[in-house]
């Protein structure tokens, strides 16, 4: 019975095969192919370091490859929220962060010349309501006070920048500038070559166990053993499988989207709306209309879930979002593919960065509720760092396990 599901970015990526012949050491192995792992492999790459990526089944197989394809600087949810969970000061530090993380995107993607339809049009929230429209302007009003770039819309000037009417409930929008769009799959691709390229090597390799032994840590793998003098774990919702002690801290979430078949352009920019759970939609340069949310539909809101499946009562949800905001779209839209895939979520839904408990030399990132496309370049970074010097810089305290906001989850 199959338990995965293959979304619209790793459909239309081609493939990247990965080596078994695996080493018996290396100075730093990063466990994990997504964007995290990939990164901080690139990073580590650059700076000269014997590095080792090893992923259970393929490159952006997680979160990274079934995602929205965002890239929005800053925190989860609404910035107003951010303030709310997390801390004013937090809540700006991790917009600061998100901004440098974009910078490097780009820096990066240039110059690696990395084919991933990278692009920066902004990004579009509706409001559907009078209530949804005061809270909209309230978070510009904060945003723009911390100097973050928002601003409100109106009906008419929503309906300037689309090429489809709107339907009857859009009362305006926060738009944000130079939000970022990317094909999430080829993005990973595009570092992983990008990292082999600087000496990085990559292997396909389930790690089942991480022991420290004197001043190394000996991992276990479907490929044998292999000895590291460091070890970055950038698993996600898989984080409590190989360190036990994080699994109430960072649990899985199944999240469900879908694809239309080509359509004439639409729109350039992303779009959200909260219809029934934050709903979020883009249009690829190929036409296809992509859109995901609705998973508070789902049983227990897809809480603890491990199976990447769609399920039938989501889709239908997704399925009315857009005839709903474009009535005129009703009879064009044809499902090409569906998909769901697992986000790792925090209680404060910030991602954890911190060393492993009880392991000295591992450290780890995970946690990002489905948020994690704007963090991926500069913890990446920070990572790769924090593996050559062995610790922590202070940038990423506010990240760590003991800050205030972070409880564990009651997964009774």
């Amino acid at each position: 019975m199959a338990t995965e599901s293959v979304s619209y970015w790793q459909q239309t990526t081609p493939a990247f095969p990965l080596a078994t012949d695996l080493p018996r050491s290396a100075e730093v192995v990063v466990v994990g192919g997504g964007l995290l792992g990939t990164a901080t492999c690139y990073w580590l790459a650059r700076a000269g370091v014997r590095a080792v990526l090893l992923e259970r089944t393929a490159l952006a197989f997680g979160a990274t490859g079934r995602n929205g394809g965002f890239v929005r600087a800053g925190p989860a949810g609404s910035y107003a929220d951010a303030i709310t969970r997390l801390g004013h000061e937090t809540a700006r530090q991790v917009m600061e962060l998100t901004l440098e993380s974009r910078t490097l995107l780009r820096q990066v993607v240039q110059e690696e010349a990395i084919v991933c339809d990278y692009r920066e049009p902004g990004t579009l929230r509706f409001a559907l309501t009078e209530e949804q429209g005061a809270q909209q302007r309230r978070e510009i009003a904060l945003l723009q006070a911390d100097g973050f770039s928002a601003e409100w819309l109106e009906r008419a000037q929503v309906q300037a920048l689309l090429q489809v009417p709107l339907g009857p409930e859009i009362r305006g929008a926060r738009f944000r500038p130079e939000q970022g769009l990317v094909h999430s799959a080829r993005l990973v691709y595009g570092l992983a070559r990008a990292a082999r390229r600087h000496g990085a090597r990559m292997y396909q390799a389930g790690v089942s166990t991480l022991e420290r032994e004197e001043d190394h840590i000996r991992l276990q793998t479907s490929q044998g053993t292999l000895m590291a003098h460091a070890v970055i774990i950038a698993t996600n919702a898989w984080t409590g499988q190989l360190l036990p002690e994080l699994a109430p801290m960072i649990v899985p979430v199944l999240e469900q989207m879908l694809a239309y078949e080509p359509l004439a352009p639409l729109f350039s920019m992303g779009i959200g709306a909260d219809l029934v759970d934050g709903e979020y939609m883009q249009q690829t340069p190929s036409g296809h209309l992509l859109i995901g949310g609705c998973g508070v539909i789902a049983p227990n809101a897809g809480f603890g879930v491990w199976e990447s499946l769609p399920t039938a009562p989501v889709q239908e949800a997704i399925e009315q979002v857009l005839p709903r905001l474009f009535p005129s779209l009703a009879s064009s839209l044809r499902v090409a593919q569906r998909w769901a895939g697992l986000l790792g979520y925090t209680t404060d839904q910030l991602p954890i960065v911190d060393a492993a408990p009880t392991l000295p030399g591992v450290f780890f990132v995970g946690g990002f509720s489905g948020h994690g496309m704007p963090f991926g370049m500069r913890l990446g970074q920070l990572l790769a760092a924090t593996a050559i010097s062995g610790s922590l810089p202070s940038s990423l305290r506010s990240f760590g396990l003991d800050r205030p906001s972070l409880h564990q989850w009651n997964l009774s």
